[in-house]
């Protein structure tokens, strides 16, 4: 009876076999990555909205869109009467030019009929950067006029270049973002991404608002330091009068912030 009870002993004092170890710290592993998860999935409380297919950061009201010829016909009036979650489109971005010579062929259509059904509207132009600036200004120039309540222009730079150092870059870019402030009397906002925005704009362009295309994460913590006016989301969305996926913004802000950036 003794040796048993001594065997016994022994026995309950012998570790933890490795694979109970295993089994722990795997446990914690996964029990720390959904409490993360949680945590990010509610800092923006995101929620999927199934009539868009696409989840989207409910902390913010104010929803729009971007489009170019490349969305096709676009049914203005039935796109600003869809409705989700108890929301509406705002507002939209609209291509109008590229490079120094391109126009958008649906820009003038488009320009129209967003201020027709009442959606706030901006015009961006996508930035070639091997091309000069000044002429790729005069090109959205002659297209797009501004009228009071309209957004203010924007800079699409998510393109790069080997033919320039970093430092020409960002003074041509620069050179474009001034003079659309002389012209327009309102400070033009940059469109661009997390890569772009650390290689040339964070603290070389500070001073200039920001639409970020974002998708990698759930919020926008790594831009602390910055005026971000626009986030987008998503490129997957989908809306009532297009055909087809559609890029997805939100605007950081309550509705008398999004008429105070407006041209006056």
């Amino acid at each position: 009876m003794a040796r048993r009870v001594i065997a016994n002993s022994i026995h309950r004092k012998q570790p933890l076999p490795r694979l109970g170890w295993i089994i722990i710290v795997v446990a914690t592993l996964l029990l720390g990555a959904g409490i993360w998860y949680y945590n990010r999935l509610n800092t923006n409380n995101w929620r999927h909205v199934s009539k868009i297919g696409i989840r989207l950061p409910m902390k913010y009201q104010i929803h729009g869109i971007d489009v170019s010829k490349h969305n096709g016909r676009i049914n203005w009036p039935q796109l600003r009467a869809m409705r989700f979650e108890e929301l509406r489109l705002q507002f939209a971005f609209i291509k109008a030019t590229e490079g120094t010579s391109l126009q958008d062929k649906d820009f003038k259509t488009n320009w129209q009929q967003a201020d027709a059904v009442g959606l706030y509207r901006g015009a961006y132009h996508f930035y070639i950067p091997w091309k000069s600036a000044a002429p790729q200004f005069e090109n959205f120039k002659q297209l797009v006029k501004l009228k009071r309540g309209d957004l203010p222009p924007v800079l699409d730079f998510e393109i790069g270049t080997n033919a320039f150092s970093r430092e020409q870059i960002i003074q041509n870019l620069r050179t474009w973002l001034v003079l659309a402030e002389n012209h327009y009397k309102v400070r033009p906002i940059i469109y661009t991404n997390a890569d772009f925005y650390r290689r040339y704009i964070k603290d070389n362009l500070d001073e200039y608002p920001l639409w970020i295309a974002d998708y990698s994460g759930w919020t926008l913590n790594r831009y602390d330091d910055t005026t971000i006016h626009f986030w987008q989301h998503s490129k997957s969305g989908y809306v009532e009068g297009i055909r087809g996926a559609v890029d997805y913004n939100v605007f950081l802000g309550e509705a008398e912030a999004l008429k105070e950036i407006c041209v006056k």
